[in-house]
C-alpha cells in the first residue's frame, strides 16, 4: 500500500508537527521511514554558492546530528526511521528524493523555519504538493503541538466520495487507519444544485426542473453510499448532503464531524486530469484547517507539465 513514507524536517519546531502523524502512519502501515534534511547553500546574484567551506561542513555536521536525535526520539515510541542529509534547494531536493527513492507518501508540515505566515501553506510546501505527484499528508503546523510523539490516535477520518472510481482509491488507505485505531470512518458524499445562470429568478418550471434533477442526483448518491457501506469495515458511517458549493459544504462537514484527518483523492469525478489536483481537492489543501491526505490517483506522465515547467526544462535541455 504505502510502503516508503518521506519526511522532510527543516529543524524548527512548525516542521515537527508532522511527528505525531510520522509515529501514527508508522504504526498502522509499518511502513519504510526516511527522514531528510536538505542544508541550503548561500548563493550570490550570479548563482555562485558563497558559503565557506568550513562553515558549510558545520551545517552538514550539525544537520546529521539532527536528524539522528530525532530518529532516537522516534524509535522510543517503537518507530523506526532513517536519515539522509542532501544540499540544494528544498523543494527540488525533496522531489527529487522521492522520486529516486520511490517515496509512495511524503509526510508535510504546512510551515517551517521560515515561521508561520498568513498563507496556509508555505511556499516551499506550495511546490511539493504541485510538483511531487504523489500522495502527500499535509499537517497544519498552526494548530499546537505539544511535543508529544504517541499520543495520536485517530478517531474520525472524513472521505470525501463523489461516485467515481477516481474518488474511490482512497478507501483501502482509509479502512486500514479506521481499523487499526478503531476510529469512525465518515463517507461524505456532496450533491450540487445544478446552476442556472440568468439574470433574473427562476420560473416556476425552471424551477422545478432544477428540484427535479437534484432529487434525482440525491437518490443516486444515497442508493451508492447504501451499495458502498456494507463492502467496507463495521465502523463506515455515511453523510449526504445537498449544497450550492462542494467545497463549502465539505468544510462545513469536516467541522461538524470533528474529523481529526481528512482522506481525499487527487480528482474525482469532474476534476481535471491534466493538472495534480480537481479544484475541491486543491481548496481543501488551501483553505482547510484539518490535517488532509491526498492520494494522487494519476500518475506523473499523465499530468500535464505546467509552461513553467517545460519552458525551464526545454531551457536547461531536458
Amino acid at each position: 500500500m504505502l510502503d516508503h513514507i518521506l519526511v522532510p524536517l527543516d529543524g524548527s519546531p512548525l516542521a515537527e508537527s508532522v511527528l505525531p502523524h510520522v509515529v501514527a502512519m508508522g504504526r498502522a502501515l509499518a511502513p519504510r521511514i526516511s527522514l531528510l534534511h536538505v542544508v541550503q547553500r548561500d548563493v550570490a546574484p550570479d548563482m555562485i554558492p558563497t558559503t565557506d567551506p568550513l562553515d558549510w561542513q558545520l551545517r552538514r555536521a550539525e544537520a546529521e546530528a539532527y536528524l539522528e536525535e530525532v530518529a532516537a526520539r522516534l524509535q522510543t515510541v517503537g518507530v523506526a526511521a532513517e536519515t539522509t542529509v542532501t544540499e540544494g534547494p528544498s523543494a527540488e531536493r525533496i522531489i527529487g528524493y522521492a522520486h529516486d527513492e520511490k517515496v509512495d507518501l511524503i509526510l508535510l508540515s504546512s510551515h517551517g523555519r521560515g515561521g508561520l505566515s498568513e498563507w496556509n501553506v508555505s511556499s516551499v510546501v506550495q511546490k511539493i504538493i504541485l510538483r511531487a505527484f504523489l500522495p502527500t499528508l499535509i499537517v497544519r503546523a498552526y494548530q499546537p503541538y505539544t511535543g508529544e510523539l504517541a499520543g495520536l490516535h485517530y478517531q474520525r477520518l472524513l472521505v470525501p466520495l463523489d461516485g467515481s472510481q477516481r474518488a474511490e482509491c482512497v478507501l483501502p488507505l482509509a479502512v486500514t487507519l479506521g481499523r487499526y485505531y478503531d476510529a469512525r470512518v465518515i463517507l461524505a458524499h456532496v450533491v450540487a444544485r445544478p446552476e442556472v445562470p440568468r439574470h433574473t429568478p427562476l420560473t416556476r418550471e425552471e424551477l422545478a426542473l432544477v428540484n427535479q434533477l437534484t432529487e434525482r442526483n440525491r437518490a443516486e448518491a444515497e442508493r451508492y453510499l447504501e451499495e458502498l457501506q456494507p463492502q467496507l469495515a463495521s465502523k463506515v458511517e455515511t453523510r449526504l448532503v445537498v449544497h450550492n458549493n462542494v467545497s463549502v459544504a465539505l468544510h462545513e462537514m469536516i467541522e461538524q464531524e470533528g474529523a481529526d484527518l481528512v482522506v481525499l483523492s487527487a480528482h474525482g469525478y469532474s476534476g481535471e486530469s491534466r493538472w495534480p489536483y480537481g479544484g475541491v481537492t486543491l481548496n481543501i489543501i488551501v483553505y482547510g484547517t484539518t490535517p488532509v491526505l491526498i492520494v494522487q490517483d494519476l500518475s506523473p506522465d499523465e499530468i500535464q507539465r505546467s509552461p513553467a515547467e517545460a519552458a525551464f526544462r526545454e531551457r536547461r535541455g531536458h
